[in-house]
């Protein structure tokens, strides 16, 4: 902790003499612009050296045009390129440290050394690798003719050069930069243009340079351009008050003494501290008033941004609009905090707003005896208090502003009823009122769905601490039934601020039971979650495994075999293939019929089947298809309970059909059966493995308990439901025939692959090679196990079948194609068919 009292002129506006200022300034910080700026460089040298072997053409044209002008070039020039080149590397290094110096900034002048010698170094070893480690390709694309022969060249003083102009800080902080970097650009071109370096060898030079001075930079980190001390004192000033004193509060305030008068009422401005990484202060003004001053810096905008980017690339709707300086982000937050206020919204008023230095400096009233949602016990959290918070969100939203991050700390309540001088005048005096503040992410002229994510995010922070039914009935009295019926949907993790995503998975089970609490009072609404997620980690798992896949079989596989085989398959035995595995919908209906506890229609549940296809896309195999029929089920006026068992025992029988399943194939298999190649001693041990691995998790008592708590709930509302479907026999049946068809059109359409290909294996081989392999690419959870199950595949046939690489993979890449990507379209169909006739 420093304190210090600031005396004297300082420059306009002055800075009054005996303004106190108890803060821990930083002095240096590590800016994470540099550490974005080291990654870009990084992943620019790589596609550089990608572009310099893949795309020499292009690389070598552009080259040869710019080296057209080399003539032209020599007649201008005074001096020959190589002393020009010294020149450069000289005269700028010096201008710039020189004026270090006379700043006396003597560390950045020792780290931009540091980095113009690392720098140097770098290109030398980048140099020496590509010659050594290499490729001709890029040895070739990276060399110039040096004295009859080629040699690799990347300009290590130029590389030098730019690390140290990079160090140095950014341009508009140093006089001698911006004349220094157009010296280095000049260099480079003239070295382009005559044939010293090669394009590529000239964007590895800069990329080089960068990476060595942007890592130094942030490993180091800068001098700190915060406005602390003076500046921030300049900024009050600026912004129209003259501060007395200035308390910088959470990382200071705590060690004040407790009879210090900042202490005494300092509850909500340390939660606004806790609503995002802004600095904020304590003032009191010469006048003796009490304010709070919020200091936004700019380094710190750089992650806001990223973080931003990333929420609106991914989500849905979720993240606002975009700010991209610091100074837009200042100037969102006032008119958000202006409209409120203006509004009638029972917030802290924003008085002044001013830039001082790299920070942005907001003025507000401070909310007196206001006590933070997060603070107040759960005795104190009344009827009256919760209708005033969502009193407040009404006002709000009537104006058309949203706020879109409400946590419990920016939640304020003040049970004396003094806090808001904007309080209504028909409440009365002791009836507490209710503040909302930290108005950076808010959106004025807000849409519908961002009114929808407050109210979610309002009743979730409620229901943690009063409970489901509390938070739903405080909801009800204040907004209308038909906003409310809205609002089931969005009761997602994944739309609720960090802080509250932490509380909600705490109680696990409760937006749950929000849902519920809603149906149980508007039973018509809509609670079935959207989709607000355009991707997550399935889809990166997804693209990842792809990827992998398609690797492996690009590199270990012939590319000219795979077409060869191609070019020799029988096209018709692919239409074949594909009607089987249609057949597959037909079984998994039947299977759901005769487990339901309606009646269902075969036709209308076959579609439901097909439109699963669209879903296990994007889920894990099983897990799309068993919402889709959840969702069917409970559309048919199943409870959700008896719908959950239904599903549970549907799956259940198709496991159960599944292993008897290779269990009699694997007893009824003969000598001649290709599985008999595969080494008893290697596969018993794996299972002994397996086997032995399960048991002594399963010995761990904490394992036991997630055991129990996953299966426990599971076999309870399934075993009801199999003990009465063993009661009826007829149905029972059905199932069972339903789930063995399901598993022969899969054979079918495998067999047909093969077919295609002029393959044949006897059929027990067929069924055991394509059922363990599915099963084994299935155990890794990704959506309709792509990559995993090609992989499987591949192997099986390759190892265990005796079937060349290239055709192996041909036919399971014809075999996916037809019973996976093929059938997405007419999932797509069935999605939007089922939707439109509200069985979805």
């Amino acid at each position: 902790m420093a304190t210090s009292t600031l005396r004297g002129r300082l420059g306009r506006p002055r800075v009054e003499p005996n303004v106190d200022i108890v803060d821990t300034p930083t002095a240096r910080v590590h800016h994470p612009a540099d550490l974005v700026g080291l990654i870009l460089s990084a992943l620019g040298v790589a596609a550089v050296l990608l572009l310099a072997v893949y795309a020499q053409g292009t690389t070598e044209g552009l080259q040869e045009d710019v080296q057209g002008f080399d003539t032209v070039l020599r007649r201008i020039l005074f001096l020959p390129v190589a002393v020009l080149e010294g020149l450069i590397t000289l005269v700028a290094p010096v201008a710039v440290l020189t004026e270090l110096a006379l700043r006396r900034l003597p560390r950045q002048a020792f780290e931009a050394i540091g980095a113009a010698v690392v720098g140097t170094l770098l290109a030398l070893l980048t140099a020496w690798l590509v010659t050594t480690l290499g490729s001709g390709e890029l040895r070739f694309a990276l060399s110039v003719v040096s004295r009859g022969e080629r040699v690799v060249t990347i300009p290590a003083l130029l590389a030098g050069t730019t690390a140290l102009l990079t160090a140095a800080g950014a341009r508009s902080r140093r006089r001698t930069l911006p004349a220094s970097w157009n010296l280095l650009w000049i260099g480079l071109g003239v070295a382009l243009v005559t044939g010293l370096v090669t394009l590529p060898g000239a964007l590895l030079t800069v990329l080089l340079g960068r990476f060595t001075g942007l890592g130094i930079r942030f490993l180091s980190g800068v001098q700190s351009e915060r406005a602390y001390g003076p500046a921030l004192v300049a900024g009050v000033q600026r912004a129209g008050f003259q501060p007395a004193r200035l308390v910088r509060v959470r990382d200071v305030a705590s060690d004040l003494p407790q009879q210090d008068s900042v202490t005494q009422d300092l509850a909500a401005t340390v939660a606004l501290t806790r609503t995002s990484d802004n600095r904020v202060y304590a003032m009191t003004t010469a006048e003796g008033t009490r304010l709070d001053v919020v200091v936004l810096d700019g380094d710190r905008q750089v992650v806001g941004l990223l973080t931003r980017l990333w929420r609106s690339l991914r989500l849905r709707g979720l993240e606002g609009r975009g700010v991209v300086s610091l100074r837009q982000a200042a100037e969102r937050t006032a008119l958000v905090s202006h409209a409120a206020y203006a509004a009638g919204v029972c917030t802290p008023q924003l008085l002044g707003i001013a830039e001082s230095d790299d920070s942005m400096l907001l003025v507000q009233d401070h909310a007196r005896n206001a006590v933070p949602l997060s603070g107040l016990p759960v005795e104190a959290l009344s009827d009256d208090v919760l209708d005033a918070v969502w009193e407040q969100l009404r006002i709000a939203h009537a104006a058309g502003v949203a706020h879109r991050s409400l946590t419990a700390d920016v939640v304020l309540v003040d049970v004396t009823g003094q806090a808001c001088p904007r309080r209504h005048q028909h409440l009365h005096e002791s009836h507490p009122v209710a503040l909302l503040t930290g108005w950076e992410s808010g959106d004025v002229a807000c849409s519908d769905l961002a009114r929808r994510i407050d109210v979610s995010q309002v009743l979730a922070l409620l229901a943690v601490r009063v409970g489901a039914e509390r938070a739903v009935e405080s909801a009800a009295r204040v907004l209308p039934d038909a906003e409310l019926a809205t609002i089931g949907p969005l009761l997602q993790t994944i739309a609720l601020p960090p802080t509250t995503r932490v509380e909600a998975r705490l109680h696990r089970g409760l937006l749950q039971e929000v849902r519920e609490a809603l149906l149980a009072r508007l039973p018509e609404a809509d609670v079935e979650p959207e989709r607000l997620v355009r991707f997550g980690a399935r889809t990166v798992l997804t693209i990842s495994l792809s990827i992998a896949a398609a690797i492996i079989v690009l590199t270990t596989i012939q590319i000219e075999e795979i077409t060869a085989a191609f070019q020799r398959a029988e096209p018709w035995w692919a239409g074949v293939a594909f009607a089987l595995g249609l057949l597959s919908f037909v079984g998994a209906a039947l299977a759901l019929v005769a487990f339901a506890p309606v009646r269902l229609p075969v036709w209308r549940t076959t579609l439901v089947q097909t439109a699963a296809a669209f879903v296990s896309l994007l889920a894990p195999a099983g897990i799309g298809p068993a919402a889709l029929n959840l969702r069917f089920l409970a559309r048919r006026g199943v409870s959700y309970p008896l719908a959950v068992a239904s599903v549970g025992l549907v799956q259940l029988s198709q496991f159960v059909t599944t292993i008897v399943l290779l269990l009699v194939l694997s007893l009824v298999s003969g000598q001649g059966s290709a599985l008999q190649q595969l080494p008893p001693t290697t596969v018993l041990l794996a299972l002994l493995i397996v086997v032995g691995t399960l048991a002594a998790a399963l010995v761990v008592p904490q394992v036991r308990l997630w055991a129990a708590r996953r299966l426990a709930p599971v076999w309870r509302q399934t075993w009801p439901r199999l003990v009465q479907m063993l009661g009826q026999p007829r149905r029972f049946a059905v199932a069972v025939g339903g789930n063995l068809l399901m598993t022969i059109s899969y054979l079918g359409a495998f067999w047909a692959s093969l077919a295609a290909f002029g393959q044949s294996l006897s059929l027990i081989d067929l069924a055991l090679i394509y059922l363990v392999a599915n099963a084994a690419g299935a155990v890794v959870p990704s959506p309709g196990g792509l990559g995993t199950v090609e992989l499987a595949l591949t192997a099986a046939l390759t190892g265990v079948g005796n079937i060349s690489p290239g055709v192996a993979a041909s036919v399971v890449f014809l075999f996916r194609a037809l019973t996976f990507w093929g059938r997405i379209p007419l999932g797509w169909v069935a999605m939007r068919v089922l939707q439109r006739r509200g069985d979805l």
